[in-house]
């Protein structure tokens, strides 16, 4: 069992930038891969980015590439994800989520994620 609590959400101008943190209790937290995803208004769960296991394995959805960075600090039990260029539709409530099985490339957007934070809220205004 993990715990996951999100946090570094806020209000930010249009070309600003933000970082999420996901702290993650227990001491097994080396042993999940993490994924960030998000949900605006009215629209289904999206997909952000994961990362494995030791932080070699990294997946980014198609329209974060360039601007979104997933990172993981497994001596503080935390992934992080840094926001630049933040657009008024990266509007969402975001997530963190953390899955038993390692992944790799695709497999990272594949895979499973049995543990869900409660999720930070990022207002980009125009």
């Amino acid at each position: 069992q993990v715990q996951l609590v999100e946090s570094g959400g806020g209000l930010v101008q249009a070309g600003g930038s933000l970082r999420l943190s996901c702290a993650a209790s227990g001491r097994t937290f080396r042993s999940y891969a993490m994924g960030w995803f998000r949900q605006a208004p009215g629209k289904e769960r999206e997909f952000v980015a994961a990362i494995g296991w030791s932080g070699d394995n990294i997946y980014y959805a198609d329209s974060m590439k360039g601007r979104f960075t997933i990172s993981r600090d497994n001596a503080k039990n935390t992934v992080y994800l840094q926001m630049n260029s933040l657009k008024p539709e990266d509007t969402a409530v975001y997530y963190c989520a953390a899955g038993a099985r390692d992944c790799s490339g695709y497999g990272c957007y594949l895979n499973k994620y049995d543990y869900w934070g409660q999720g930070t809220q990022v207002t980009v205004s125009s």
